[in-house]
C-alpha cells in the first residue's frame, strides 16, 4: 500500500489522508527558537531602520507588528513576553531619537496605548488559535481512525494478486469521502471492487460503508461476480437515500492466472498496461447503470471476460482522476500518460502509482477538486522468458519519455 501523504515516503505503508493539516499544527509542535525567529528578525530590521535614519526620523512605532506576528506564531504567555521585549525596545528608540518635547511625549503616549491594545489582541487571538488547532487536530484524528475501519489499507499481496492502492480525499480534514476500494481473496477467486459515491459529506461516506458491508458479504457468496453486483444493487436500492446512487467496477481474477473477469456499473473503465504491447482501456461490450438505478434499465449486469498474463498490470480509478484539470482546463489524458509512468517503475507497483499520482497532481496545478482512489493490480510472478526481451526495452523507452517529460 503506498503512502498518502505527499510529504512521506511513498513507498510506506498508509492509507491516503487527504491534504496535511493547516500549518498551526506544525507550529505548536515546531521548537521556540523556531517561532521566534521571525519576530527577532522584525524587531532587529527596526531597529536598525530607526539607527539608519538618524535622530530626526522616529521608526520606533514600527516595533507595533511585533504582537500580531506573536499571535499567529506563539502561545499567549510566549506573546506576552516578546511584545514586552518589543515594548522595551521601542521605548529605548525614542530615546535614542531625543523624543522628549510635549507634542512627542503626547505622540508616545498614544503609541504606548495603541501598542497594549494590540498586545491584548494578540493574546486573544494566540488563545483561541491554539484552541481551534487543537480542536482541529483531535477531528483529524478522528476521520483517519474513521478512514481506517472504513477503507482498511489492503496487504501488498491477496492471494496471487499484487497490488497497490491509494484514496486522497478532496474536503479539507475530512480525509474520507465517497469513493471506495476493497480487495477479498474469495473461494471464487481473488475480487476487487472499486467505486465512487454521489455526492460528499457524511452522506456519501454512509453509503459508502453500505456498499462495501455488502461487498464484503457477497464476494464470498455468490459463485458469480454478476451475482455479486445483484446484491450490492439491492443493497443500495434498500438502504440508500432515493435518488442517490454509487458507479462500481468489479474484477475476479481467476484460477488460470490468464484472464479476468469484469462487470460495469456506470464506472470509469480500468486501464490495461501490458508488459508488451499498446495500454487499452477496457470499455465494457454491455455497461449497466449504476448501483441504485436498476429500476430504471431492463435486464442485468453483465460480466465479460479479458486476457490478463503476467506482467500485465491493470489500473483501477474513480472519476476524480480523469476530471482533473490543467490550468487551461484540459482533463488529465490517463490513457496516454499512466503507461510510460507504470512501466518505468519496473514492475513495482507502489513506485508506479506514487509517480502516477505525483504527476496527476501536477497536472491538476498541485490541488485536486475531487476525491481520488487509484488501484493497480497484477499477478504474482513474473513474465514468460520470451516475453522477457521486448518488455525490458518496452519499459526503457518508457523510462526515457517519462524522463523528457519531467
Amino acid at each position: 500500500m503506498t503512502s498518502t501523504r505527499p510529504a512521506e515516503d511513498p513507498g510506506a505503508s498508509a492509507p491516503s489522508v487527504g491534504r496535511p493539516l493547516d500549518d498551526g499544527a506544525a507550529l505548536l509542535r515546531a521548537p521556540l527558537w523556531q517561532r521566534l525567529l521571525p519576530i527577532g528578525a522584525a524587531m532587529i530590521v527596526v531597529c536598525l531602520a530607526d539607527m539608519v535614519a538618524g535622530r530626526d526620523t522616529y521608526l520606533g512605532a514600527l516595533m507595533s507588528v511585533v504582537p500580531p506576528l506573536a499571535a499567529l506564531m506563539l502561545f499567549p504567555l510566549e506573546v506576552i513576553i516578546s511584545s514586552s521585549v518589543g515594548l522595551v525596545l521601542m521605548v529605548l528608540l525614542t530615546r535614542w531619537d531625543g523624543l522628549g518635547d510635549l507634542q512627542s511625549h503626547r505622540l508616545f503616549q498614544g503609541t504606548l496605548i495603541a501598542y497594549g491594545a494590540l498586545t491584548l489582541a494578540a493574546v486573544l487571538i494566540s488563545h483561541f488559535r491554539i484552541l481551534r488547532t487543537r480542536h482541529l487536530v483531535a477531528v483529524r484524528t478522528v476521520a483517519e481512525a474513521a478512514q481506517l475501519a472504513l477503507l482498511p489499507p489492503p496487504e501488498p499481496q491477496v492471494g496471487p494478486v499484487r497490488l497497490a492502492a491509494r484514496y486522497v480525499s478532496a474536503a479539507d480534514l475530512a480525509q474520507i469521502g465517497g469513493d471506495l476500494y476493497a480487495v477479498l481473496d474469495t473461494p471464487f477467486g481473488v475480487r476487487a471492487l472499486i467505486g465512487d459515491v454521489r455526492g460528499k459529506g457524511l452522506p456519501a461516506v454512509r453509503t459508502a460503508a453500505l456498499v462495501l458491508g455488502a461487498y464484503r458479504e457477497a464476494a464470498y457468496d455468490e459463485p458469480e461476480l454478476t451475482g455479486v453486483a445483484a446484491r450490492l444493487e439491492r443493497s443500495v436500492a434498500r438502504h440508500a437515500a432515493s435518488g442517490e446512487f454509487t458507479t462500481a467496477l468489479l474484477v475476479q481474477f481467476g484460477a488460470a492466472e490468464e484472464t479476468i473477469e469484469l462487470v460495469h456499473c456506470g464506472h470509469v473503465p480500468p486501464l490495461l498496461v501490458p508488459s508488451v504491447g499498446e495500454a487499452a482501456t477496457l470499455d465494457p461490450p454491455d455497461p449497466w447503470v449504476p448501483l441504485g438505478l436498476a429500476h430504471l434499465a431492463a435486464g442485468g449486469p453483465q460480466s465479460w471476460t479479458v486476457g490478463f498474463t503476467a506482467g500485465d498490470v491493470l489500473l483501477l480509478c474513480t472519476d476524480g482522476v480523469i476530471e482533473a484539470r490543467g490550468p487551461e482546463g484540459d482533463f488529465y489524458p490517463l490513457a496516454q500518460r499512466a503507461p510510460g509512468l507504470l512501466r518505468a517503475a519496473d514492475g513495482d507497483l507502489d513506485v508506479g502509482l506514487a509517480a502516477l499520482h505525483a504527476d496527476l497532481t501536477s497536472h491538476a496545478g498541485g490541488t485536486l477538486r475531487d476525491d481520488v482512489a487509484m488501484m493497480l493490480l497484477a499477478w504474482d510472478r513474473p513474465p514468460p522468458l520470451e516475453a522477457a526481451a521486448p518488455a525490458e526495452a518496452s519499459r526503457a523507452d518508457a523510462r526515457a519519455v517519462t524522463d523528457r517529460r519531467s
